[in-house]
């Protein structure tokens, strides 16, 4: 059946999740980049995630979330074998992916599910795709795996020195730029102070830097206009005219403001969520 569940891990315990999903259209025509909008039930709310991989072949298309909200945890209490009630996609732009030589893809958090199907696609296109990933410790850090199996170079970085470099993505983007005046663009996918960290260190050395604003998306489709973003002084929609933007360009600070906004909003969802079903 469309929709259905046909693998389920938990990458993080308790925390992030990947999901294989039966879903034949859209792994057809799905590209790097393109997102899809999942509803758990008939009262539920639909969340964008962006597409972690496809495969046409067998029809799937895989997703990985972290549980932050009611919805994701609705997500999250569904197993093999359950179906999801709607899954609408591709959307979104997909990435402006051509060959041009050496790119850096950049990842944090559940964000480097995203960037390993943007790095995915470089690497097809015949460039030299370099991984930059990042979390707090060794055993947060995800799809490491993944890309060393096409990836020639994978850099980490953690926190706590836990694995790789002891310290920020953005110590090895840099070091990275200083040695190779080759590449040609960096991709990040990840937090937004990350995104905002990684579009500063690039900039004096005026690589072309592509961020992915999926985060502040809600409604998808351009409907809502809850992901306004403000790029190079215009306003956007990040759902219809993104998700992917030049990050020399967005006005971060604006982005923040913006992503806390219904907050209170999320809190008392969840913790009701909580509180029926005794959690």
């Amino acid at each position: 059946m469309p929709n259905t569940i046909l693998k389920k891990e938990q990458l993080i315990p308790g925390q992030t999740s990947k999901l294989v999903i039966d879903a034949p259209h859209i792994a057809a025509k799905a590209r790097p980049g393109n997102f899809v909008i999942l509803r758990m039930d008939e009262h539920g709310e639909r969340i964008p995630l962006t597409i972690a991989d496809t495969d046409p072949d067998a029809g799937t298309i895989t997703i990985v979330y972290l549980v932050l909200g009611k919805s994701t945890a609705l997500l999250e209490s569904l197993g093999q074998g359950d179906e999801i009630l709607d899954v609408c996609g591709p959307l979104g732009r997909a990435t402006d992916i051509h060959k041009i030589g050496t790119v850096i893809c950049v990842g944090g958090g559940t964000g480097i599910a995203a960037m390993h199907h943007i790095a995915k696609g470089h690497h097809r296109a015949g460039n030299h795709v370099v991984a930059v990933i990042g979390a707090r410790s060794k055993d947060l850090l995800l799809f490491y795996d993944e890309l060393k199996s096409f990836c020639p170079e994978v850099l980490v970085s953690t926190d706590d020195g836990s694995f790789g470099h002891k310290g920020l993505v953005t110590d090895l983007v840099a070091a990275r730029l200083e040695e190779d005046k080759s590449v040609a663009e960096v991709v990040a996918v990840g937090p937004v102070p990350m995104m905002e960290a990684v579009a500063r260190t690039t900039k004096p050395f005026g690589v072309k830097t592509t961020v992915s604003l999926n985060s502040i998306m809600v409604d998808g489709i351009g409907m809502c206009g809850a992901c306004r973003v403000t790029v190079g002084g215009e306003t956007k929609f990040a759902c219809v005219d993104g998700p992917e933007f030049d990050g020399q360009l967005v006005d971060f600070t604006e982005l923040r403001q913006r992503l806390c906004a219904f907050k209170p909003q999320e809190a008392i969802s969840y913790k009701e969520y909580h509180e029926r079903h005794g959690r």
